[in-house]
């Protein structure tokens, strides 16, 4: 018997070496980790590298009232990610310059995520760069149940909303998202029936629809914004600021100490949401209101475009074919979700998720709050006592400010349970 202690002890060594390199326990969905010999981050599965205990103790572990995504929408995350290869973002990898929040990338020298504090690899001006960012205080994190709390606030308070009575839409055909990719027209018909353009006289729904135009959709052509152009951006930021909307965000991002004034909010916004920056040919050619709100074309598919009004002037102009739906929200009033297929003037788009009957301010607000609150992440939140997630993606090219990213995207990306 004494004979096979050496042997136990020998197994409960490993065992708990194995708990440090070997094994998910107290790692689920951490970020990758060079020195480990196995993952448990949420792309480990991807890569073939989870360790023998991810989907036991991992999986098991998930929120069990977040919402599923009724499609990860893969052309946008890939075209972003194309967008920005680790090697080429950053002159100078020794900084946190424009790097805060950055995903792990075993290839730089330090880092300037999240964790990086924990495992000592933080680059020498981390704290000076990104302090500022919500890392360095705890107090500062905002949580899923008061982005809950504040997407409800701000749905009870979209006066500008469509009624019931200003929109019918005809839906037709839903197709599985296996049948996304085929191209097949199931919609004779538009999506739109009925929209009481009524709405459109509304100090933001004007002021949203001026900008419209002042986009060239295709990627890879530099814009040149006129003198007007530019005071129609600032007319549309001061309109949606006068909207309780807009007013029960910043003050709920100001008692998150994320702002000190409305000014400085309102700055932030113009220059994260129309600040231009390059996803083709070095030129000056997006931002992310264009992409979002007006919508682009990139190597022959369309690219943003997740707004219904901009949707439903370029049905009526004949420019938007409707194919189909693979999801439509459980909402029974507006705003609503819908996840559609559709052909943008020879263009196809695989998957568009929108809010249909929304104001412009109640958009502009829920996806400012996602990409502050979380940034490249997934953003739970709650619309009339149904759970719905945002999902925002930073662009890392290039920054403005104290290392600040612009939006690079957002969109819808979950349903109900």
């Amino acid at each position: 018997m004494k004979a096979c202690v050496p042997l136990v002890v020998a197994v409960l060594c490993c065992l708990a070496c194995a708990g440090e390199t070997g094994s998910c326990a107290s790692r689920c969905h951490e970020k990758f980790n060079r020195d480990a010999a196995c993952q448990c981050d949420h792309r480990c599965a991807l890569h073939s590298d989870c360790c023998d205990d991810y989907e036991h103790l991992c999986t098991a572990e998930e929120d069990p009232e977040e919402p599923e995504p009724f499609l990860e929408l893969e052309e946008e995350m890939e075209e972003e990610m194309e967008e920005a290869p680790a090697s080429s973002l950053y002159s100078a990898p020794n900084s946190c310059r424009g790097r805060c929040q950055e995903a792990f990338d075993k290839h730089h020298p330090c880092h300037c995520n999240v964790r990086c504090p924990e495992f000592g690899n933080c680059c020498k001006d981390f704290e000076s760069q990104c302090g500022q960012e919500g890392f360095s205080h705890s107090s500062d994190t905002i949580t899923k149940e008061e982005l809950q709390g504040i997407s409800e606030k701000i749905y009870m308070v979209d006066a500008n909303k469509a009624q019931k009575e200003d929109i019918i839409l005809n839906s037709q055909n839903h197709i599985s998202p296996s049948e996304t990719g085929d191209q097949v027209d199931h919609c004779p018909e538009p999506l739109f029936t009925y929209v009481n353009e009524k709405l459109f006289s509304k100090p933001t729904y004007a002021a949203f629809i001026n900008l419209l135009n002042n986009y060239q959709r295709a990627t890879g052509r530099g814009e040149n914004f006129s003198p007007q152009e530019l005071a129609e951006q600032d007319t549309f930021l001061r309109e949606v600021m006068k909207t309780a909307v807009m007013k029960e965000l910043y003050g709920f991002l100001r008692h998150q100490n994320r702002y000190s004034s409305e000014q400085e909010f309102l700055n932030d916004l113009k220059n994260m949401w129309f600040g231009l920056y390059s996803r083709g040919n070095e030129e000056r050619d997006s931002s992310g209101f264009e992409h979002v709100f007006s919508g682009e074309v990139k190597k022959g598919k369309v690219t943003g475009f997740h707004n219904w009004i901009r949707f439903y002037m370029q049905e009526k102009e004949g420019l938007v074919d409707y194919y189909s739906y693979i999801y439509d929200g459980p909402w029974e009033s507006y705003p609503d979700v819908l996840a559609m297929q559709f052909n943008w003037d020879g263009y196809y788009k695989e998957v568009g998720s929108a809010f249909i009957g929304s104001s412009p301010e109640f958009e502009f607000a829920l996806y400012s709050l996602c990409y502050i609150a979380r940034p490249g992440k997934k953003c739970q939140l709650s619309l009339g006592g149904h759970p719905l997630a945002i999902q925002t993606y930073t662009w890392d090219k290039s920054t403005y400010g104290n290392g600040k990213k612009y939006i690079a995207t957002a969109y819808v990306v979950s349903s109900t349970q």
